[in-house]
């Protein structure tokens, strides 16, 4: 893996962010994660003003890993790469897109839910993929199955991912990070929550290294 995808396996958990007011919480989420163990972030182009976001979340704590999540054009990649973006995460496998990012120097992580996925991804030489959405797709069962053709791949599950089942995936050595909106949900962003934002934080990082240690 290279540094990026390194330091994201260091530490195991993305939170997959929708910042709706990123003037007023960007710097406060930034800290609160980075205060958890955290510092890295998926910010995701569904919300207006996400470039934004990594723009202020990354002058706020410039050692932070903030890349664009859900990023669907080569022109959202150049908006997410100028405001600082460090990797990119797509829904799906965007040959096109794929291609770009890595014209550009810059880490890809591709949704990939199918052999056929996984089969491009192997010939367009991606490393780790995005397993998206991963409950809904058969979870870690069908990510073991899908790790013996394809045992060169590490995997970021992301949807339906929570600390219920955030040791269980991490039970799995194919398992780079987990992507995950429970510890950034609406509610504790638009509610200024940051200490119960910082505790989940603490919480992922502390099952992730439970997990890894058995």
């Amino acid at each position: 893996m290279n540094p990026i995808s390194e330091k994201i396996s260091s530490i195991g958990v993305v939170p997959v962010i929708k910042l709706n007011n990123p003037e007023r919480d960007a710097a406060d989420l930034a800290a609160a994660l980075c205060k958890g163990g955290v510092p890295v972030a998926e910010v995701t182009f569904r919300a207006a003003g996400a470039a934004k976001a990594i723009k202020l979340m990354s002058e706020a704590q410039p050692d932070m890993l903030v890349g664009a999540g859900t990023v669907l054009t080569t022109a959202q990649v150049d908006e997410a790469i100028e405001a600082g973006a460090k990797f990119i995460v797509t829904p799906g496998l965007d040959i096109e897109i794929v291609k770009y990012c890595q014209e550009k120097g810059i880490e890809i992580y591709a949704g990939c839910t199918t052999p056929t996925d996984y089969h491009a991804a192997y010939k367009l030489g991606l490393e780790v993929l995005k397993f998206f959405p991963a409950e809904q797709s058969g979870g870690l069962a069908k990510i073991k199955a899908m790790s013996a053709p394809f045992p060169m791949f590490k995997v970021m599950p992301t949807g339906g991912i929570s600390l219920k089942n955030l040791g269980e995936y991490f039970s799995c050595p194919v398992i780079a990070a987990c992507g995950g909106s429970y510890m950034v949900t609406a509610d504790l962003i638009d509610n200024g929550k940051w200490d119960e934002i910082t505790e989940l934080c603490e919480k992922s990082v502390q099952i992730v290294k439970e997990a890894r240690a058995k």
